[in-house]
């Protein structure tokens, strides 16, 4: 019997593959990449066709020996690494450990861990694909003489320890220059008049909203003008001019792709881009499922096509026809169009099999992995069904010179948001409004002026960073999550309220490469530095010729900006607290979790404090300040002032209001899925037991949290930036 090995990089992927292949298959694991460019020298030889210099990364020794003697007791090996150009170069880095020819048939290629793939796979091999490593090369050799180059030179000019990244900084860009717009903006008033009306007498109150003035729309700046309509629309004539009825449809989003499945895990489980894809990778690896053994439950995560295989969408429509019936299956599938930009190799993201719910998987699946599938299950199937239905009613009124409009919306069939509502935050709910018919007299019940102000562009949250990083092409899929990782950990940016800010740190070194590298925070260059990497994968470039062409300017602006920029001065916020260790004035860093305070006697005084902020309620305990705390990994809890001599802490957000029955703080209690209640501090308070009797949120019984156990010693939050 030939022996045939079959290399994968993760020990999850190898043991669920070995279940397919049976006997006369070894598997095993390469555990990521085995080469690499050394970290302590450039290793890039740019004089010599900007030959890399490989090494055998520092603790792999082990495995690579049991590799080689594996590969040598096969007849055949196989490299089975992921199906994208980082996994295609770790297949051409073991093909040379290994001694395999790349020309050889010796790579195989699967978009989903089944059965039918795997063996599929196995019928299938092809050499590698020399130009997609190429790709992968061309973009790792730019990480490098960025990285290697740049960073070095933040380090002398403005602080030890930065780095300047290919793409990293033009993250950072895109949230600085969100944060000059929120700052620069100036709010505009503006006024909308809504009207309670009604037709005949005992038929329902609807509301209009005013919208137009003598034949023009709407537009009113300040308070005296709506006044004066106020009192005009007090006095005039309602009556019916117009009544339009429709029907409109709502179509189903796409199947996930990676970016979108990091927005919807972003907003709806509140997963960050990096968990969702550790997640995932889990999910397309293989679980041990019970009396199935490991599966990989979903497709290839790593993918900007929203391409269906008709197998799967076959599969799909018969779920949901014995589901759901028949009337819920368009006629023919669905067929979802790509960005032009985006690499057709793979699936969208999806189950392996339509009919594995998240009610079979209940036992199997750990909490977060659960929901993550169900997200991804939901939104396939949803992407299959029909659209959803809506009857509108459009009514124009006549008031005078004054036109108001009143809409309504019923959902006349459910289509695909029987599974999944992809917008649940501003899900349409049904607005019925009363029969009316053109020319009907109406009569005003009141009238209500409101005051607004426009407001700044939001801050950058997590789902819309990795929403404008896709539509502006700045990096790939695969690259989304370590970017926002990168940016956070270097300090350049902070994770305030969910939304990205930037620092100080991050608008200074923004500044200073874009009046330096303006190549390298400039949006457009590094879409189009995305597009010849993509250009490389297709054999229309050549990886020498694209390094060159970014090469040779980017080496003479770093030789002018050493000589040109000065030594930067990071601004520094005094603090008014001394330090206990050595009388100093503290001052305000920047740190991964938010700012804390510091000697500025660093090193010989390694003093650090948290920035305590009072919430304005006293420690039921001993009276002191409580204020808002953070545990190591920076989430907000509660705890005494006088910590360590008080221990009283808590997860709950202390209110200023006082309980009616006790007296004691009020606190804000948070559930999941954004629900809260508002209760009592004191535990034993009769209104606690009261909630308890009424059966409202406030019953459930409260998990058990590390804010009840002892804190440790050390300072809560800090670390130094």
């Amino acid at each position: 019997m030939n022996k045939t090995l079959v290399v994968v990089e993760s020990p999850a992927k190898a043991k669920t593959i070995e279940k397919y292949l049976g006997k006369g298959y070894t598997v095993r694991a390469s555990m990521g990449h085995l080469r690499d460019l050394p970290k302590s020298q450039f290793g890039v030889d740019v004089e010599n066709e900007f030959t890399p210099k490989y090494i055998n990364i520092r603790g792999k020794g082990d495995l690579i020996k049991a590799l080689k003697d594996e590969a040598k007791k096969a007849d055949t090996v196989y490299l089975a690494t992921d199906p994208d150009r980082e996994g295609e170069a770790i297949a051409w880095h073991l093909a040379n450990i290994l001694n395999i020819s790349p020309l050889d048939t010796c790579r195989i290629e699967f978009n989903e861990i089944t059965k039918p793939a795997i063996q599929n796979a196995i019928k299938h091999p092809r050499s590698i694909d020399l130009s997609r490593v190429d790709a992968q090369q061309a973009r790792r050799i730019l990480d490098r003489i960025v990285g290697y180059k740049l960073s070095p030179l933040l380090w002398r000019k403005v602080r030890k320890g930065l780095s300047a990244g290919r793409v990293q900084s033009v993250a950072v860009r895109l949230i600085c220059d969100r944060e000059k717009e929120i700052l620069a903006f100036v709010a505009e008033e503006y006024w909308t008049i809504h009207a309670k009306l009604r037709g005949k007498i005992k038929t329902p109150i609807f509301d209009a909203e005013l919208a137009s003035i003598d034949g023009k729309k709407a537009q009113i700046n300040s308070e005296t003008l709506a006044n004066t309509i106020t009192t005009e629309l007090d006095s005039a004539d309602y009556n019916v001019q117009e009544v339009k009825r429709r029907e409109r449809k709502r179509n189903p989003a796409p199947p996930f792709i990676t970016s979108t499945l990091q927005q919807d895990a972003s907003r709806k489980l509140g997963y960050t881009a990096r968990k969702t894809m550790i997640i995932a990778q889990q999910l397309y690896e293989g679980i041990e499922i019970t009396n199935m053994g490991p599966v990989g439950l979903i497709t290839y995560m790593r993918t900007d096509s929203t391409r269906i295989a008709a197998s799967a969408q076959e599969e799909a429509r018969q779920f949901i026809v014995a589901k759901h019936g028949a009337a819920f299956i368009p006629e023919k599938p669905p067929v979802y169009s790509s960005k032009k930009t985006a690499q057709d190799a793979h699936e969208a993201i999806r189950p392996t099999s339509p009919a594995m719910d998240s009610t079979i998987l209940l036992k199997s699946l750990s909490r977060d992995q659960l929901r993550l599938y169900t997200l991804i299950w939901e939104r396939f199937i949803a992407s299959q069904m029909t659209p959803a239905i809506y009857d509108t009613l459009t009514v124009d009124i006549k008031a005078g010179r004054f036109g108001l409009r009143s809409n309504g919306s019923l959902l006349k069939f459910s289509g695909f948001l029987a599974v999944y509502d992809d917008n649940k935050e501003d899900s349409e709910k049904d607005i019925v409004l009363p029969e009316l018919t053109v020319g009907q007299n109406l009569k005003l019940q009141k009238i209500t002026p409101k005051q607004h102000f426009t407001e700044p562009p939001p801050r950058y949250s997590e789902a819309s960073l990795v929403k404008i990083m896709e539509e502006k092409a700045i990096g790939r899929p695969s690259t989304y999550a370590p970017i926002i990782e990168t940016i956070v950990d270097r300090g350049y940016v902070i994770r305030s309220e969910k939304r990205f800010q930037p620092t100080d740190l991050g608008f200074i070194v923004v500044d200073l490469l874009k009046e330096y590298f303006p190549d390298i925070v400039d949006i457009d260059f590094t879409a189009g530095m995305e597009n010849r990497l993509d250009d490389i994968a297709e054999g229309e470039l050549t990886r020498n010729s694209v390094l060159a062409e970014f090469y040779e300017p980017f080496a003479s602006t770093l030789a002018s900006a050493e000589e040109q920029i000065g030594h930067v001065e990071l601004p520094v916020e005094v603090s008014e607290v001394k330090c206990e260790n050595c009388g100093q004035f503290m001052i305000v860093k920047h740190g991964r979790f938010g700012n804390f305070l510091a000697c500025p006697g660093f090193p010989e005084c390694r003093n650090t404090k948290p920035i305590l902020k009072e919430t304005g309620v006293n420690c039921p305990k001993c009276q002191s300040a409580i204020v808002e705390r953070r545990t190591k990994r920076g989430k907000v809890f509660y705890g005494c002032l006088s910590y360590p001599k008080c221990d009283y802490t808590t997860w709950d957000t202390p209110l200023k209001d006082n309980c009616e029955v006790c007296g004691s703080f009020k606190v804000r209690h948070n559930f999941k899925k954004g629900r809260f209640s508002i209760m009592c501090s004191n535990e034993t308070c009769p209104s606690r037991n009261t909630l308890q009797d009424a059966k409202t949120p406030a019953a459930k019984k409260e998990p058990k949290t590390e804010a009840k156990r002892p804190i440790p010693k050390k300072k809560v939050g800090v670390k130094r930036a």
